[in-house]
């Protein structure tokens, strides 16, 4: 007998509207809910959402707040999220990957449009301590590209609001590359994040790796959570460990590629740290045949360097975009 009420397909999508609450700080509404789940391929209306949310308060995952029909995410709900099924959390990740390699909108030549963005909140009274531990990461062009957006609790980076007593720090993520490939024409293949060791400056080998395929969270979060990087001493000597990320391309767009990565250079943007030759390693990453192996710069290797000092950040990688005529140089923040 065909059931008229699929209970795994209800399931996914009380989870999917779950971490849509989760991601944002301040309430959402049926209609901004429903949209934000037709960007992830699931088409609902917002009269049906609004259903679902009404079921969700009555079992306590969700609560309305004000006249509208705005909810928050509740601590049931939280729990609810950290025990979905693990094949709902499978290539999160590279969906997430994905998503915003669409979004992006970057011209290198023109140095506008949107850019894709990791978000860290930092304690109000350790912002200006922590910022001095990341300029000299960004100094070293350990990073994505130095310019940066600083935001108060409250207000927001891209779409996601800074929480009270907190600091918001924005950082161009490595999907930048991504993005710029994809309008190109250029099918890139994200493997992996990475621990890469750096030897006299130069990049020598991966020693953790994290497949992007298999993980609900990007890896430079657990890296960063597990005190896995030394790129404060990267930074001093030339020596230590980083956030990196590992990608492939065609062999045929191996030419386009290096035009694109050196006009991004040109434009302080240094997301490309090592590209390979056709099917050949890349610092001890094995490549496809008829592939190129390529290195990215983690974008939140400055963040990293801070949490080596015991700074307490909370970290959303790849979070959102925003307009790169928003972000400043490091240098002038104060």
């Amino acid at each position: 007998m065909k059931l008229l009420f699929n209970p795994e397909d209800i399931e996914r999508k009380v989870i999917l509207i779950l971490k849509i609450l989760h991601e944002n700080s301040e309430s959402q509404g049926a209609r901004v809910i429903a949209r934000k789940m037709q960007e992830r391929g699931v088409h609902l209306s917002e009269r049906t959402v609004r259903y679902h949310l009404k079921l969700m308060d009555e079992r306590g995952l969700t609560k309305l707040v004000g006249r509208r029909d705005g909810r928050i995410i509740t601590t049931m709900g939280m729990d609810e999220i950290n025990n979905a099924r693990v094949r709902d959390k499978i290539s999160l990740s590279i969906s997430r990957i994905d998503t915003l390699s669409f979004k992006t909108t970057f011209d290198v030549k023109k140095r506008r449009g949107l850019v894709p963005v990791n978000i860290s909140f930092f304690p109000q009274e350790q912002f200006k301590k922590a910022l001095v531990i990341m300029k000299p990461v960004f100094k070293k062009k350990i990073s994505v590209s130095d310019r940066i957006a600083v935001a108060a609790a409250g207000t927001k980076l891209g779409d996601i609001v800074v929480p009270e007593g907190k600091i918001g720090l924005a950082t161009v993520c490595s999907i930048l590359i991504n993005g710029a490939f994809l309008k190109n024409g250029i099918p890139i293949d994200s493997k992996f994040g990475g621990i890469l060791q750096v030897k006299n400056g130069e990049p020598l080998r991966f020693v953790e790796l994290i497949n992007y395929s298999g993980s609900s969270l990007d890896p430079s979060e657990i890296f960063i959570r597990g005190k896995m990087t030394s790129v404060r001493e990267v930074a001093r000597r030339g020596e230590g460990k980083i956030l990196a990320n590992f990608r492939e391309i065609p062999s045929l767009s191996r030419s386009l590629a290096e035009e694109i990565i050196a006009d991004f250079n040109k434009a302080g943007i240094n997301g490309a740290l090592s590209i390979g030759g056709v099917g050949t390693p890349v610092c001890q990453a094995d490549v496809d045949m008829h592939k190129v192996g390529l290195i990215l710069t983690g974008g939140l290797n400055p963040v990293a360097a801070a949490y080596e000092e015991g700074f307490d950040i909370d970290n959303k990688a790849m979070s959102t975009v925003m307009e790169y005529e928003e972000l400043r140089s490091i240098e002038d923040i104060q």
